[in-house]
């Protein structure tokens, strides 16, 4: 793993445009992401134990531009999973979520599992990631499991990153596996206690009244935490599942393989007839929430207002151009940033040359200079951006020279 992490360019454009929710219910706290519009079930994402809701950004950001609602969110600290299945039937009935499909990764696809058990009406579909039917492995190679909430953070972080391979990974593995171990970061001792309790506690998936043909297993074929004799348990017990298999990508396929992962959940999610509605996304909510709940419910304890009647439909993002500028921007100004941070624009454009030009001659800030694009660019845009400098200085000096011979 790398000494130094440096978030990734689109994690901080997630970030600055899809709003963070937390809201207490009851004793629990949940934080989570919700983005896409309201009239589409909503599939929702099950992070591992070293996982929180901000590791399926790329999730969020792809599937809601085709339409979809995604809903990212932590594992609340519960220590048992009776406590699980209760806090989360709490948390969908808090934000006026009925019916949905679930997306679940290692512990999270275990919990999706024991959910859709418990609370069959309520789950519609699952998608099982890298996932396992019971913890008693896990249990006996964790010996110091009833003193776990007593362990230190160190510790207890130290012990979740040894299940993590470190290298020499592939650059994209190596990318996940960074942006996650700073995510473990941000755990608290208790957080993580609580979630490597639900591992260790006893208890296994009973049989599901959803059809095999209502789920997914999607699962990496290089190294990954879970031993292959545990992942082939869930391929056995679900024998009419559909199978995703992916070459590589290591435990954290979401992050280092998110084109194929993308790919295999909206093909899920339309073979178990969930409608995207691009039409919904010509309009921008002006407070940036997509169609999720506004940002005042980060402080509410009861349930989400519902969604507003705009001529019968909900509104969210369909690309990054079209996601709402940040509020320092005005003008002319806000299309230029839009057009730089559009990952669509071709470099050899006459959009993007004209900015390069206008920034040369005006002396407007380019702030994309600093990014890597600078380096994706061809000899001829190169070549073209140096004239453009050239002739934006002798212009500028000229202009210097004719004002400085008027005032002499």
């Amino acid at each position: 793993m790398k000494g130094v992490f440096s978030a990734p360019g689109d994690y901080i454009h997630f970030k600055s445009q899809v709003p963070l929710h937390k809201i207490p219910i009851g004793s629990k706290q949940w934080r989570y992401y919700d983005f896409g519009p309201k009239v589409v079930p909503p599939l929702i994402c099950l992070p591992g134990t070293a996982g929180t809701a901000d590791v399926y950004y790329k999730q969020i950001m792809s599937l809601s531009m085709k339409g979809y609602r995604v809903i990212s969110v932590d594992i609340p600290r519960v220590w048992n999973h009776h406590e699980w299945i209760q806090a989360f039937e709490k948390f969908l009935d808090a934000i006026d979520v009925h019916h949905i499909h679930l997306y679940g990764t290692s512990l999270g696809g275990f919990l999706a599992q024991l959910f859709a058990q418990h609370r069959p009406r309520r789950v519609r579909s699952l998608i099982l990631s890298n996932s396992f039917l019971e913890t008693r492995s896990f249990s006996a190679a964790m010996p110091w499991a009833p003193i776990v909430s007593w362990t230190p953070a160190f510790l207890l972080k130290r012990y979740v990153l040894t299940g993590i391979r470190d290298g020499p990974h592939e650059p994209f593995i190596a990318d996940s596996v960074d942006f996650v171990v700073s995510q473990v970061e941000t755990l608290s001792r208790e957080d993580l206690a609580a979630r490597l309790t639900l591992t260790v506690d006893a208890a296994s998936v009973g049989p599901l009244l959803l059809s095999d043909s209502f789920i997914t297993i999607m699962d990496t074929n290089d190294y990954c935490a879970i031993p292959l004799q545990i992942k082939d348990q869930l391929g056995e017990r679900y024998p009419g599942a559909r199978r995703a298999s992916l070459k590589s990508g290591g435990d954290f396929p979401f992050l280092s393989r998110p084109d194929e992962v993308n790919l295999h959940l909206q093909l899920h999610l339309r073979r178990v007839g969930v409608d995207a509605r691009p039409d919904l996304l010509h309009g921008i909510p002006k407070d940036g929430s997509g169609g999720s709940p506004s940002k005042q419910n980060d402080e509410r304890e009861d349930t989400d207002d519902p969604p507003k009647d705009d001529g019968g439909s909900s509104e969210s993002p369909s690309t990054e151009s079209q996601l709402p500028p940040p509020p320092e921007s005005s003008g002319s100004h806000n299309l230029d940033e839009q057009l730089l941070s559009n990952a669509k624009v071709c470099l050899n454009s006459p959009e993007y040359l004209s900015l390069l030009l206008r920034h040369a001659f005006f002396d407007i800030p380019l702030h994309i200079i600093a990014t890597d694009t600078f380096l994706k660019l061809t000899m001829e845009s190169f070549v073209l951006y140096l004239l453009s400098l050239f002739v934006g200085t002798l212009y500028i000096t000229l202009e210097y020279r004719w004002k400085y011979r008027q005032f002499v």
